[in-house]
């Protein structure tokens, strides 16, 4: 998956609650995290897509996912969701 991937999926949240939530109702398919984001918003995410079996893919900045999300913030986290 790449960020082309998430930048055109119909069904996409963004940020860490809505990944998070996403996450554990089963509905992330792919879910990206930022490498410069902090241990602390990540590590939660990572042990969940671990434990639910989710694609991961890791994005170089928080600008670049947030670019990609088509949102003017930085993000930590997005995920890709089932429709």
């Amino acid at each position: 998956m790449t960020l082309d991937d998430l930048s055109t999926a119909k069904s996409r949240v963004v940020g860490f609650k809505q990944t998070k939530l996403a996450l554990e109702s089963g509905e992330a398919k792919t879910v990206y995290v930022a490498k410069d984001a902090e241990k602390h918003v990540t590590d939660p995410i990572l042990q969940l897509c671990k434990h639910r079996g989710a694609k991961l893919c890791f994005v170089d900045s928080m600008i670049m996912l947030g670019k990609s999300c088509g949102i003017q913030v930085r993000a930590a986290t997005a995920a890709i969701i089932e429709e």
